[in-house]
């Protein structure tokens, strides 16, 4: 079978790839001529562990291809994903001109049947937009094709995307034709010989899955955020409620850690598309107004602690900050927590140097040399008057303490992720900050 992903963006690049690991002839297209000239030099965008050997694997097998054109890429697919971003408007919502000047330029040069797949999270309602955006292409070349659209969401978590994409949990399919479920289900058949199962349902309620998805996983990290800063007012301990409430099998241990607030690029723009079309709706999201406004506030606490503890004064001084990403494991930096606490700190006159295993350059190309960045999490410490810790990076769990006493100013920690424990620093003579926790 081949196949044509447009849009090599994280879920592209990651859906294009992995379809080429099982088999299918993929060929990934953009209009960026710098990027597919990269990926064709095995110079990949983002970083996803994994992904970059099997680029180079199935591209040098020949079953992974990259192009700036789409009319080329679509003559012999019958499946065509779009897979461009949505950025979110200023009022919230998804912006979808990317995804219909896709569908345009597929009804402009397709010559075959095609099933035409909305890979992009897109709102309810945008696979009619697409499909109304196709056949006018069609009507104006006076072409008589036929063609099916479908909605097949990701839920890729990254750094993880190759193992949820090639070991997913579950793989939601929107149709409207049994001859596009048929084909949906032959290119995924390599992903369900182990049992993982595939949801056949109607388009609408595709589109709104992914959204209610996210939703609710934004929704746990936020109410454990409101649960855990009441914890350290109360002066209960955030660690021990999650463990308490999370071996309750209706609630579970993911997403109930406490931390900074979340970011990324699907939870914040996704609850803001479902708040955004919920009041185009007329209807009000209460509960996701109040995750947004948690969220939000959240990524503030670190910052407040850090004021708090040096009196309002931080004019002149130094802080180390371990990690840039929103999470672990990407270069992803969108929304990310450090990009409020960084701004913060600047503003309140003080200095950040930086360290993250990934995502410095992304960092130098968000904000450039507002602050210093170091290739050494130790060196970061020099002449810093705290740590500030914002990204749970594996290797900032079990680091050297008598390298940070030496190097920093004063043994002060603000974690925003609680990764070590509040007595072990008490015992080594820290004052040291984390959420959900009253340890000073």
């Amino acid at each position: 079978m081949k196949i044509t992903v447009v849009g090599t963006g994280y879920v592209g690049l990651v859906t294009g790839t992995c379809f080429a690991e099982v088999g299918v002839d993929v060929t990934c297209v953009d209009i960026d001529q710098k990027k597919i000239d990269n990926l064709n030099k095995g110079i990949l965008p983002i970083y996803e562990p994994g992904l970059e050997e099997m680029v180079s694997r199935n591209t040098q097998k020949k079953r992974l291809h990259f192009s700036t054109s789409l009319p080329e890429s679509i003559r012999e697919a019958e499946v065509a994903f779009i897979a461009v971003g949505t950025p979110p408007d200023e009022d919230g919502s998804a912006d979808l001109k990317y995804v219909l000047a896709v569908a345009a330029g597929i009804g402009q040069h397709m010559q075959k049947p095609l099933v035409v797949v909305t890979k992009s999270t897109v709102p309810v309602t945008t696979a009619e937009k697409v499909r109304k955006a196709l056949q006018a292409e069609l009507d104006k070349r006076g072409a008589k094709i036929d063609f099916y659209v479908a909605s097949n969401p990701e839920f890729l978590k990254e750094g993880a995307a190759i193992e949820d994409f090639m070991k997913p949990d579950r793989i939601v399919v929107g149709t409207d034709r049994p001859e596009a479920e048929e084909i949906m289900r032959k290119l995924y058949k390599p992903f369900l010989l182990n049992g993982h199962p595939i949801i056949f349902m109607d388009i609408p309620s595709a589109e709104m899955t992914k959204y209610a998805a996210n939703a609710m996983l934004a929704t746990k990290i936020s109410f454990m955020n409101d649960v855990a800063n009441l914890c350290e007012i109360m002066g209960a301990d955030v660690n021990m409620v999650r463990k308490g409430i999370g071996s309750d099998g209706r609630i579970g241990p993911k997403f109930i850690y406490p931390g900074v607030g979340y970011g990324g690029s699907c939870f914040p723009k996704d609850v803001k598309a479902l708040i955004k079309t919920a009041k185009e709706n007329k209807y009000d999201m209460r509960i996701l107004n109040a995750v947004e406004e948690v969220n939000e506030a959240q990524k503030e606490v670190l910052f407040n602690k850090v004021r708090t503890h040096f009196n309002n004064n931080l004019k002149g001084k130094t802080f180390a900050l371990w990690g840039l990403s929103f999470k672990p494991k990407t270069d992803d930096m969108r929304e990310a927590p450090s990009l409020v606490i960084i701004e913060k700190l600047l503003k309140a006159g003080a200095n950040v140097v930086a360290y993250d295993p990934v995502a410095m350059h992304e960092a130098q190309r968000m904000i450039g040399d507002t602050i210093s960045y170091s290739t050494d999490m130790y060196d970061t410490l020099n002449n810093s008057d705290a740590l500030l810790i914002v990204t749970e990076w594996p290797e900032f769990r079990s680091p050297d303490f008598e390298q940070l006493s030496k190097r920093l100013n004063s043994k002060v920690i603000f974690d925003g992720r609680n990764i070590f424990d509040h007595k072990d620093m008490k015992e080594l003579g820290y004052d040291y900050y984390c959420i959900g926790i009253k340890t000073n």
